[in-house]
């Protein structure tokens, strides 16, 4: 059995309620008998260096900690940071981790807040995916379905069907896994079941749970506690647990 805590969208911003609410969530994961976890995007605010540097300080454990860049991402200094290399193209990344295979795409269109699967990426991961001996998860910032928030949906994943095909190609792909949402969703996508991780930094609001007209300036709950997903893998299935970390 694997057990996978699946988190995302921490905006370390250089500011004390980023760094705190991160601090928070991690010091709970470190508590927990975890194998992985996985940040699904958005690690820093602004893209900067000195964000990074506290992205590196503070995303740590005693286990593997899997991350990818999201729309507020800035792939020169990702790099620089947390891969001590350069260069502006896709970060594409395949790891084993508690005994799993995942492979982490960049969603990423640089300047932009949706999402894009560049062609390069496609063919990476269609590659990884024909040469995988073993199930895969793929994970991405971008949601690639609707997930019944116009405001979200509007800067979802541009090509989900590029992706769609590139998974539906290969038996090897288990789940896929994203952030961008700020939100707890579960759904499907290409007949696998795709799980949307709560945000760190703070949680949008559903347009039916509140009789106000949502626009950018009040749709996040800065004041709702963190959130994780607990994804476990026992016999090639996989079951998804939601939980709050209080306060």
């Amino acid at each position: 059995m694997t057990i996978i805590a699946h988190i995302s969208d921490t905006h370390f911003d250089g500011g004390g309620r980023a760094l705190a609410r991160a601090r928070q969530t991690m010091a709970f994961l470190r508590g927990c008998n975890l194998d992985v976890i996985l940040v699904t995007g958005d690690l820093a605010d602004h893209g900067t260096v000195e964000e990074y540097d506290e992205v590196k300080a503070e995303l740590v454990a005693d286990i593997p900690v899997l991350m990818l860049p999201g729309n507020h991402d800035d792939r020169s200094a990702y790099r620089k940071i947390l891969l001590d290399g350069d260069g502006a193209a896709p970060i594409n990344q395949l790891k084993r981790a508690g005994g799993l295979l995942f492979a982490l795409c960049d969603s990423t269109i640089p300047g932009e807040d949706e999402g894009l699967l560049a062609p390069e990426t496609l063919d990476w991961l269609e590659g990884v995916l024909g040469a995988a001996q073993e199930p895969v998860f793929v994970a991405l910032h971008h949601h690639p379905i609707r997930l019944n928030n116009p405001l979200l949906d509007g800067i979802r994943l541009r090509n989900p069907e590029d992706l769609a095909a590139v998974l539906q190609a290969s038996s090897t792909p288990r789940a896929v896994f994203c952030g961008h949402a700020h939100a707890a969703a579960a759904g499907t996508f290409a007949g696998l079941p795709l799980i949307a991780a709560p945000g760190i930094f703070s949680t949008t609001r559903l347009p039916w749970t509140t009789t106000d007209e949502l626009a950018w300036a009040n749709t996040f709950d800065r004041d709702d506690v963190p959130g994780v997903v607990f994804h476990v893998v026992e016999g090639g299935e996989l079951t998804s647990h939601f939980r709050s970390i209080g306060n």
